[in-house]
């Protein structure tokens, strides 16, 4: 019996659902930095076995939107619940776990599978714990409560085992090589974003996007060159620094990254331009690959 099916992972920002696909997959596909709104896209992550395949989806957190962007991150999160065989609701035992009560709503509509996993149990004890346990039951008592630690891989392999219980009979949806859904391009942009939110405080971060403008393989080397979107002229200085040092920066460690990622010596190439207001214009979120289809 071969088992295939896609497990949907949603729930507030900043609760570790980036973290937890990586180590379900094995492999860092989607970007995770301690601060909110860092998953922008809804990124496949995919487990091949002899006897089963599970492709992940790591999904924005769920917020009220603030602007367009927002709104079309909320729109993934919402997409993802429609076509999941399981669903993985993540919470943890540091934000407030009534945050978002409508969605909420529609995750306790839902009749398939639910897991409802509370992260970072390293941070709490036995007493907040149980409390929090009882929470989820009388919230969504038809869910799986599973307590878990990303940071100490705590009981991660045993929601993967539950998974694959959980799935239905089907053949493979994937190339059994295939780790992600996402292109070569998408991969070496959001590597980049992830080193401009490490190293960028404020708005920054969140008024930047990434475009890789060429992406030439070469035998023994990979040519890329990428543009870093920004709202405002003062922001594109604040990411090139003075005498271009912040920039040279961000190139030196996503170049690590991406060398590391694809096995392969890389030669970037990063601009910096100004595209005001593009989080508020639709036509530019779907340029940038935003609008949920």
């Amino acid at each position: 019996m071969h088992k295939a099916g896609f497990v949907s992972i949603v729930g507030n920002p900043n609760v570790g659902k980036s973290t937890l696909m990586n180590l379900f997959v094995g492999e860092r596909v989607s970007i995770a930095t301690f601060k909110a709104q860092t998953t922008r896209h809804r990124i496949m992550g995919i487990v091949t076995k002899d006897d089963y395949q599970i492709v992940f989806s790591d999904t924005p957190g769920v917020l009220k939107p603030n602007y367009k962007l927002q709104e079309d991150m909320l729109a993934f999160s919402v997409s993802s619940l429609e076509d999941a065989d399981v669903l993985l609701y993540v919470t943890d035992t540091v934000e407030k776990p009534s945050k978002n009560e409508d969605f909420l709503q529609r995750v306790s509509r839902l009749e398939i599978p639910v897991l409802v996993l509370i992260n970072k149990i390293d941070l709490s004890n036995q007493d907040a714990l149980g409390k929090l346990v009882d929470y989820w039951h009388d919230k969504l008592p038809k869910a799986e409560i599973v307590p878990v630690s990303a940071k100490a891989r705590f009981n991660v392999d045993n929601v993967l085992r539950r998974i694959v219980e959980l799935l239905p009979e089907s053949p493979d949806y994937f190339a059994k090589d295939q780790l992600t859904d996402k292109p070569s391009r998408f991969i070496v942009s959001e590597i980049i974003r992830e080193k401009i939110l490490l190293y960028y405080d404020k708005e920054i971060p969140y008024a930047v996007e990434v475009v890789v403008t060429e992406f030439k393989e070469e035998e023994k080397l990979l040519r890329i060159s990428a543009t870093i979107y920004v709202e405002r002229e003062s922001q594109k200085g604040i990411i090139i620094g003075h005498g271009g040092v912040a920039l040279k920066r961000i190139g030196a460690e996503a170049r690590r990254d991406i060398q590391q990622f694809f096995d392969r010596k890389v030669y970037l190439n990063l601009y910096v331009k100004v595209d005001a207001n593009w989080r508020e214009s639709a036509k530019e979120l779907e340029n940038f690959g935003y609008e949920p289809k």
